[in-house]
């Protein structure tokens, strides 16, 4: 499977994976408040007992929870839409969900995906990033270029709790350029300056990209241009020459960018690709570290963290202090699943612990 088509088999493929939804999902919660409201939805599951893509993890010390964000799949949960859902814990071992709590309004810029949500506390308000395309609207046709391209790019939405509903803060368009093909946009903030960080798609730049853009402190727009970061080509695995040859290319992806602060200070970035051409070896966790200490770089592509077909991970610190890593494992298939991870801080570098098998569920 080439990964152009990579996350539209993976949602097709998994509604005989998903645990089943409530009415109660499709109603959600209220935008304000310290819970749901209405009948709640199933108690006691493991991660092991739903699907599980680009999963997001935010501890919240005030309510006691771990919120688990995930791309609604209507023809799983029933509920109408593309979306987003959370699920919610005290222990990361029992969950209870899914809620919804976002749905793209009509008349968007796009309104198909939802891919990589995450939920960022920010300037006391709850920020949504996810990924939208639309198919239908052409950037560019051969022979213009290689490959058919279109839209689709990150945007941001906003609610006041971290149970929505949240609303995109411009409908109209994302904050990524909406001439590039972006997905998987983060938030990092640098001095005070909120980033957007995204993956520019290897089916438009051939030799998939990590950039940058600065977002006004609303977060609603860009406030510059894009800071190139690094290419996927730079993984110390690959020895293969980028070719303009359509059907030799390999497809160099960039994945899921995720930025945290080492213990001695230095700037590490978490993100996803795939070990050999075509994704031969399977989708893996890597990391990179700026050598200046600084999102501008230059980046330092570092070896893989985790193999076995999985990533697209996220570092968090659990509410006893250990930092911990969730990643989805296996990748093209329904059987993905989230899956969590002791996570080591070398300063320079992150080093995989054990495999929380006790808290994920086994496989």
């Amino acid at each position: 499977m080439t990964p152009v088509h990579r996350r539209a088999v993976i949602g097709a493929a998994a509604a005989a994976a998903a645990a089943p939804a409530t009415a109660a999902a499709a109603a959600g919660p209220p935008a304000q408040g310290t819970g749901p409201a209405g009948p709640p939805p199933p108690r006691g599951l493991r991660l092991r007992d739903f699907w599980a893509h680009d999963p997001f993890i935010v501890p919240d010390r005030r309510s006691g929870h771990y919120f688990l964000y995930l791309r609604n799949l209507p023809e799983q949960t029933g509920i109408p839409g593309t979306g987003t859902l959370v699920y919610r814990s005290r222990d990361l071992a029992t969950w209870q969900g899914p809620w919804s709590v976002f749905t793209v309004p009509d008349g968007a810029w796009a309104t198909d995906g939802g891919w990589a949500p995450e939920v960022h506390r920010h300037a006391g308000r709850w920020y949504l990033f996810l990924t939208l395309h639309d198919e239908s609207r052409a950037l560019a046709e051969p022979p213009e270029v290689l490959r058919r391209t279109y839209r689709r790019g990150t945007f941001v939405a906003v609610a006041d709790s971290p149970y929505g509903p949240f609303e995109l803060l411009d409908p109209r368009r994302p904050q990524t350029p909406d001439t590039f093909m972006c997905l998987d946009g983060t938030l990092f903030v640098e001095d005070g300056r909120p980033w957007l960080v995204y993956a520019h798609e290897w089916i438009q730049r051939f030799d998939g990209t990590m950039e940058a853009v600065p977002l006004t402190a609303g977060l609603d727009r860009a406030a510059g241009d894009p800071v190139h970061l690094f290419r996927a080509s730079g993984a110390p695995w690959l020895d293969e020459r980028v070719t303009a040859d359509p059907a030799a290319l390999p497809p160099y992806v960039t994945d899921g960018p995720q930025l945290l602060r080492s213990r001695t200070g230095d700037l590490l970035m978490l993100w996803s690709t795939y070990l050999g051409p075509a994704g031969s070896q399977g989708y893996v966790q890597t990391q990179a570290r700026s050598r200046s200490g600084r999102l501008a770089g230059p980046w330092e592509l570092l070896p893989v963290l985790v193999g076995d077909n999985a990533g697209h991970g996220m570092p968090f610190r659990a509410f006893d202090g250990s930092l911990m890593l969730v990643v989805h494992r296996p990748f093209g298939s329904p059987d993905s699943r989230a899956k969590l991870y002791e996570l080591h801080d070398a300063g320079d570098r992150l080093t995989a612990g054990r495999r929380r098998r006790d808290l994920d569920g086994g496989d």
